[in-house]
């Protein structure tokens, strides 16, 4: 089965980080974002990749070329990027044919569920998660069957609190295409932005057949946030748990994640923490945080913090001989 993956927006909600890089590129639990996408499709099986670039497209082909030379990947321009719906509008003679149907993953979403229980199961499958604020959400209504009866792109008042995570089994590709090209021809937005939920309510409404299936976990890593969140879910697994690696006069808190040739000393690191290549680390308390490879970070007290990549802190170093009833607040 092929995968598609859009992967062409441009990650405001993580800026400064996705100034310099795509946002399907910024490191998260020792991988990137795209990185830990690949590779759950790929353990699933799925060898074939179309990606929907834009905004520093060129990085992720590249970084895709230089990774995963073993897959058949072919990479569609989005520009201008008008949503979801228009991306693979954009790259539907790459998906319409594909007798096995497809799989679309959005690029900034990391998603725990069973892929090849999703993609052995007959028809259309859309992934959903209960949320608390469904308005924020594109949502699935579905009979007392299990069948979807409606998707809708952030009602404002919503009939349910089952949202789309990003993941779509499609049975019939050709019948989506369909469906974008009209979408697209009657110049149809929702939001301001052509909507997948548009299309695939266009094929509801023709008959296709569609069901949900709940996810374990759900990482939308677009904000700060949740991109943290996800760091310190992936990070609590045995891979990680059980690394205790060495360093001088350091104390290391699983989970970690710490890259090659990094230079720790006279610090404390963890929980929670994934570390770049080549970083170096000294006089640091570090919990909760993701730092870049090839960064520097001395002397500082540091929790829910993202670093980027050839970054420099340097903190304050204080000497001090304090006496009784003494109240020294540096916050």
């Amino acid at each position: 089965m092929k995968a598609v993956i859009p992967v062409a927006g441009i990650g405001s909600r993580l800026r400064p980080h996705t100034h310099t890089q795509p946002k399907s590129l910024v490191p998260v639990a020792g991988n990137t974002i795209l990185g830990h996408i690949i590779d759950r499709l790929m353990s699933a099986g799925v060898e074939e990749f179309v990606f929907i670039i834009g905004y520093l497209g060129e990085k992720i082909e590249s970084y895709v070329r230089r990774q995963y030379p073993q897959l058949r990947s072919s990479f569609v321009v989005q520009e201008p990027r008008e949503g979801i719906a228009h991306a693979l509008w954009l790259a539907r003679d790459q998906f319409r044919h594909e007798a096995d149907g497809i799989l679309i993953l959005l690029g900034d979403t990391i998603v725990d569920v069973d892929l090849p229980a999703v993609m052995r199961t007959e028809g259309t499958v859309l992934a959903v998660k209960e949320v608390k604020t469904p308005s924020m959400f594109g949502l699935v209504e579905t009979a007392s069957n299990g069948r979807v009866t409606k998707v809708v792109e952030k009602p404002r008042i919503p009939k349910s609190n089952f949202a789309l995570v990003g993941l779509y089994k499609i049975a019939n590709p050709d019948w989506l295409a369909s469906a974008l090209e009209r979408i697209i021809d009657q110049n149809q937005r929702t939001h301001g932005e052509f909507q997948l939920t548009d299309a695939l309510m266009l094929m509801i409404q023709d008959g296709a057949d569609m069901t949900t299936v709940s996810v374990d976990n759900w990482f939308d890593c677009g904000r700060k946030e949740s991109l943290l969140e996800a760091n310190a879910r992936l990070l609590n697994v045995p891979e990680f748990l059980g690394q205790v690696p060495q360093f001088p006069d350091t104390i290391i808190i699983p989970p970690v994640s710490i890259g090659k040739d990094c230079q720790i000393s006279n610090s404390i690191i963890g929980p929670n923490v994934a570390i770049g290549d080549r970083t170096i680390v000294k006089n640091t308390i570090l919990s909760d945080s993701i730092i870049g490879s090839y960064s520097e970070l001395r002397s500082a007290v540091m929790h829910d913090c993202i670093v980027g990549s050839d970054a420099l802190f340097k903190g304050t170093r204080h000497s001090l001989n304090i006496g009784d009833n003494t109240e020294i607040d540096y916050s």
